[in-house]
Order: C-alpha cells, then sequence, then structure tokens
C-alpha cells in the first residue's frame, strides 16, 4: 500500500486571512490577525502561546463555535461562513468531538448518561445509544464507573468520560482546549495516552495547552504571539 506524501495529504482545515475582533463600545479589540494554517487529515498539532495570544479563540473558531470577523475557513472543503447555525450545529455533533480543561460534564448525570447526550442531538436509535455508550466508557477504562455521578469520580476519570463522548459520534476531528489543565501528573499520562492512541488510529487531533511536556504528544506544532502564528514546525519542543 502506498503512504501519501505531506503533498498527498487530504487536507480537512484551511484558514486564509482569519481575523477575530470584539468591540469595546466603539473601539475595536483584535484578537486573531491574520491567520493562515493548513491541517492535513490525521495530523496531531498542538496549539501553544503565551495566555492572550488568542489560542482559546482560534480553537473555537476551528470547532464552529464561533465565526471569524473575517477571512476565509474551510472545513473539509466546504466554506463555514456559509453554514447556517443548524448546518453549524450538526457540523460540531458530527464531525467533531470536543475536550475542555473543566470537563463539562452535566453534574446530575451518570458517566453512561453523559455519554449518551450527544447520540440524543444525533438522533440515534435509543437502544444503540446505550451500547455505543458503555463500549466507550469501556475503551477509555471505565466500564465499571458507567453508573457513577462526576462527583464521584477522579479528575482523570471525569475528564476519560469527557473524551469518551466527545468520541461517542466517531467525529474525525477531535479538539482538545487544554484537557490536563486541572490533572495531575498521573491522570495528565493516562489521558494523554489515549489522545496519543487516536492519532495512531488515523484521527486529526488539535490539541491547545501550555505544557511542553503535553505538547510533545503532537507531532506538529503552532505557536501563537500576539493573535498570529510566529512558529509553524514538525518536531519535538525543547
Amino acid at each position: 500500500m502506498a503512504i501519501k506524501t505531506d503533498e498527498q495529504a487530504e487536507e480537512v482545515i484551511r484558514l486564509q486571512g482569519i481575523g477575530k475582533s470584539y468591540y469595546i463600545g466603539d473601539q475595536e479589540v483584535p484578537v486573531l490577525t491574520h491567520i493562515d494554517l493548513s491541517i492535513t487529515k490525521g495530523e496531531f498539532v498542538s496549539i501553544m502561546g503565551p495566555s492572550g495570544a488568542g489560542k482559546s479563540t482560534l480553537m473555537n473558531i476551528l470547532g464552529c463555535l464561533d465565526r471569524p470577523t473575517k477571512g476565509s475557513y474551510k472545513l473539509d472543503g466546504k466554506e463555514v461562513a456559509n453554514l447556517t447555525d443548524k448546518e453549524l450545529a450538526y457540523t460540531r455533533n458530527k464531525k467533531i468531538g470536543f475536550v475542555f480543561q473543566s470537563f463539562n460534564l452535566l453534574p446530575r448525570l451518570s458517566a453512561l448518561d453523559n455519554v449518551i447526550l450527544p447520540m440524543i442531538y444525533g438522533n440515534v436509535f435509543k437502544k444503540e445509544r446505550k451500547e455505543r455508550a458503555v463500549k466507550m466508557l469501556e475503551s477509555v477504562g471505565l466500564g465499571d464507573r458507567i453508573d457513577h455521578m462526576p462527583a464521584e469520580m477522579s479528575g482523570g476519570q471525569r475528564q476519560r468520560v469527557a473524551i469518551a463522548r466527545a468520541l461517542v459520534n466517531d467525529p474525525a476531528i477531535i479538539m482538545a482546549d487544554e484537557p490536563t489543565g486541572n490533572l495531575d501528573s498521573h491522570s495528565t499520562r493516562e489521558v494523554m495516552e489515549i489522545f496519543a492512541d487516536l492519532y495512531k488510529m488515523g484521527k486529526t487531533v488539535i490539541l491547545v495547552t501550555h505544557e511542553t511536556d503535553v505538547a510533545n504528544y503532537a507531532n506538529r506544532h503552532v505557536v501563537l504571539s500576539d493573535g498570529h502564528i510566529s512558529k509553524d514546525f514538525k518536531g519535538r519542543l525543547l
């Protein structure tokens, strides 16, 4: 079987001239300025930079959670600006799995029900929801915690529930915003090994982090500075 070169790899994300500004009264406050970025299928990309560099804003745009002020964003060749709010919601549910620093689990739902939730919005049949959710929780090592509430689990376990929830609709792209920010070193390694395995399975993984050890799980690094890309390279961080 032929191996694709970088030139032949399938492009899933292309940003051209992306800018994002907010307004305080009549004053424009730019957060991102002229971002050009291409990500191909199966890459593991870290997005790094100091606080205020625009990392989370860029992730929100990539994840179709926010719209840019200017520029072009094509996801799988389709211009995101042309999508309706309903189409954006469908895209988020089907194509992208999100993992956040704060887990974003619903505290009154069990691990199982938290993982089932995206399938309700995805119109998955009720019987299939539970089967898929159980398998996904087992795949992240939580088969014995399916009925536990978030408050009954450690931070690492809650993050693994969040990863299971992100994966349950089998998205092609996983986006993680500081997923280890609230975890100890042992839990960090466990969670990052899951992301590494997803990359090996062919998923596209995009990770926002300020931790070098975490970023080094990725094979490409995009560094933001004052709202623009200052570095974009492959290899390990020193």
